[in-house]
């Protein structure tokens, strides 16, 4: 059982308008190293790990991840609230307005929508927070993109926490992982 608090880690409040912007970012709503895989990926895995420690790990992340997904979607409505099929297309994302208008939908920056092939449960638990580890570094990676990308103080600082929670977790898995592989020694 989960307990929901009605607000985010940290504060999301963009001023400015992109739907541009929001494209990009959209990826790690349902991109292939975005927070809805991983938070799936995590709360899936936790049925197969041997380890009480490992499960709560997961739980605890995999719930995480719903809340990181809740920060881009509202980055991504905040960044086209308002905004029109004119400004999506000045921005050169019409296609985008033309399927969702302002709707957040999951899909990666190139269009493509979420699949759970973007999803690895392996049932070994080694081998699943190897998985876990790589995912982490791919959404820090993708973290890293956008900022690059950005030039909005507002987006980028939601961005750059979320960034350090990806290396948070990175680090917690690691933890796991070393656990897990002298309970086997």
């Amino acid at each position: 059982m989960f307990v929901f608090t009605k607000m985010t880690q940290i504060p999301v409040r963009i001023t400015n308008k992109n739907p541009r912007l929001a494209s990009y970012i959209l990826s790690q709503y349902g991109g292939p190293d975005g927070e809805l895989g991983a938070s799936l990926r995590y709360l899936s895995q936790r049925f197969a790990q041997t380890d009480k420690s490992g499960i709560a790990l997961l739980t605890d992340i995999g719930t995480e991840e719903l809340g990181h997904l809740e920060m881009i979607g509202s980055i991504v409505t905040q960044l086209t609230k308002g905004e029109g099929a004119k400004s999506f297309d000045r921005y050169g994302v019409g296609d985008y307005y033309i399927d969702h208008a302002n709707g957040v939908y999951p899909a990666s920056a190139a269009g493509v929508p979420f699949t759970a092939a973007y999803l690895q449960s392996k049932g070994d638990p080694i081998a699943d927070i190897m998985e876990d580890m790589a995912a982490e570094q791919k959404a820090r990676a993708t973290y890293d993109n956008i900022l690059r990308m950005c030039d909005d103080p507002d987006v980028t600082n939601v961005i750059r926490y979320l960034r350090e929670r990806e290396v948070v977790h990175f680090q917690r898995f690691g933890e796991l992982l070393d656990k897990l592989q002298s309970q086997i020694k």
